[in-house]
């Protein structure tokens, strides 16, 4: 078996490339080195990466800690889970874990004539399948990115299977913190399928809850803070105008567009204006349901405004998001994912189950339409439990 080393010293001066061939025709394996390479790295590239890696910075620090955190945690819900569930975790084959997203920044830039294009998880599978000795499998994301796509969203495959209709044309809406829809047209399974994440879900009336009350919440519960305010029309145009909104499929975003650098842009103008703070979050609010509507109607087949609109995540507890929302699509009919016959809160980790599977028998995950890939592509990374058996 021909195989390649890759490594990069603590010095960081480049990179060390062996390739060798290994056989077993002994109790040990024998190795013979075919060819060694150094890669030196670009000129100015060493002095970042020790700049990152210097154990003074605080952020550099906070990631690797919570990246290990995040796993011990991770590890312990599967444990939980499984134990009240009445089932061993022997008896469990696999683990998909997401992780926890920190960065994603899919658009290229062109860095030292490579066009990078990054999404970064923590959440250390390591952790996890060391700690439930199943096999484990994470970093979903990463690979759809390499292959030329968006990384997200990757759960369409998981709602086709789950609610499409052969008579109804069907909208699946999942206002997590981002918010993201699945169009499925009714009666063409995978065929038709068309998926992308339209803006700010929660993402944005959280963290101005959070900013307004100093930290004492942490969501407006039940919409009673926009219920309270108005919508202002001034204010509403100028999220209208943001340029994600402007892009067209495939795409995805974040906290880096929908984050604390446009909290801090509303607040100034909402200050200037003499917005009530009432107000501002109805606007937000409001802001979340018209920028689906607007992905509705605009990237999606006519139908689509007239389709069965099922809506799951966090923001589907939120009376003044969903009023919205049947404000903007009057002609869809609304009804939460538990109607349609399947829990809403538990559709995000049942997609990872799902990739996971996928991963484990060889297959893809990611749909190239949607993500933006340039081929199918078989996702994430397997850690592997206590049992697993390897390469024959």
């Amino acid at each position: 078996m021909k195989v390649i080393g890759l490594m990069s010293g603590t010095s960081a001066d480049g990179i060390d490339a062996a390739l060798v061939e290994i056989s077993q025709s002994t109790r040990q394996p024998e190795l013979r080195l075919l060819r060694f390479e150094v890669c030196p790295f670009p000129g100015g590239l060493q002095q970042r990466i020790l700049r990152t890696a210097d154990s003074g910075s605080d952020a550099t620090s906070e990631i690797c800690r919570l990246n290990v955190l995040l796993g011990e945690l991770f590890a312990k819900a599967a444990i939980s889970t499984a134990r009240r569930a009445g089932i061993p975790l022997r008896d469990v084959a696999l683990i998909g874990s997401h992780g926890q997203t920190i960065a994603h920044f899919p658009n290229p830039a062109v860095e030292y004539s490579v066009s990078v294009r990054s999404t970064l998880q923590i959440g250390e599978p390591s952790v996890i399948a060391e700690r439930t000795g199943v096999t484990t499998v994470a970093d979903f994301r990463p690979r759809d990115v390499a292959a030329g796509g968006e990384g997200a969203p990757l759960t369409p495959y998981l709602h086709a299977l789950l609610f499409r209709h052969p008579r109804r044309d069907r909208i699946v809406l999942n206002l997590g913190g981002v918010a993201n829809l699945t169009f499925l047209p009714k009666g063409r399974g995978l065929r038709g399928v068309l998926a992308f994440d339209t803006g700010p879900g929660n993402v944005l009336i959280d963290g101005l809850v959070m900013r307004l009350s100093g930290g004492a919440m942490h969501a407006d519960l039940d919409g009673r803070i926009a219920g309270a305010g108005a919508v202002n029309r001034r204010l509403l145009r100028f999220l209208m105008a943001h340029p994600y909104l402007k892009r067209r499929p495939p795409k995805s975003t974040g906290r880096e567009s929908f984050g604390p650098v446009l909290i801090e842009a509303l607040l100034h103008r909402a200050a200037d204006r003499g917005v009530a703070e009432e107000n501002l979050v109805a606007t937000v609010t409001a802001f979340t349901a018209e920028s689906v509507a607007l992905h509705v109607t605009r990237d999606l087949p006519r139908c689509a405004a007239s389709a069965e609109l099922i809506v799951c995540g966090g923001g589907a507890d939120n009376p003044m998001l969903i009023k919205g929302l049947e404000t903007a699509l009057p002609a869809c009919r609304l009804l939460t994912a538990d109607k349609a016959g399947f829990p809403g809160r538990a559709i995000e980790a049942s997609a990872f189950a799902l990739l996971a599977y996928l991963t484990a028998h060889g297959l893809p995950g990611n749909l190239p339409r949607i993500t933006g890939a340039t081929h199918p592509a078989i996702l994430g990374k397997i850690i592997p439990g206590r049992t697993f058996r390897g390469l024959r």
